[in-house]
């Protein structure tokens, strides 16, 4: 897509991040979450820790990627978790979340960090195809949740 930009957002970017989670929501089928309110979201983008990026087409939001640095603590570096990517359907299989992927992976070349990685449930074919065809190598792992419950 000649008219694809992206963008890492910043504080001053706000309005650009709330337009990113109805992305996630759209695509994601959350459309019934809530979005934080505007100073949490303001806080979130001010932390050195959260990485958010923009893919701009025609200076809309097409899609994005969340990640976050995590710092590793059996050697002075860190990785890279990306949280959440997704293009809208409408600009899927053009090349976005592939600039998705080298944008986040430039911001990790540039702090010194060697790794990034994703998680998919083994039954998103499509992300799967996706991760492979950009050069991801993946393997298995099993992933629990504790949900935390008020005593």
């Amino acid at each position: 897509m000649d008219n694809l930009q992206i963008k890492h957002l910043g504080p001053e970017d706000l309005p650009l991040f709330q337009k990113l989670i109805r992305v996630f929501h759209e695509v994601f089928d959350l459309n019934e979450s809530e979005i934080p309110e505007e100073p949490y979201l303001e806080n979130l983008l001010q932390k050195d820790s959260f990485v958010a990026f923009a893919a701009l087409v025609d200076q809309e939001v097409a899609g994005g990627l969340t990640a976050y640095e995590l710092p590793e603590y059996y050697s002075a570096s860190s990785e890279i978790f990306i949280y959440d990517i997704a293009i809208l359907p409408a600009y899927q299989r053009k090349g976005a979340g592939k600039e998705l992927l080298e944008a986040i992976k430039e911001y990790a070349r540039k702090k010194g960090i060697t790794e990034v990685f994703v998680a998919a449930h083994e039954e998103d074919t499509h992300a799967l195809d996706f991760y492979h065809s950009a050069g991801g190598h993946s393997e298995k792992a099993v992933h629990f949740d504790f949900p935390v419950k008020e005593k």
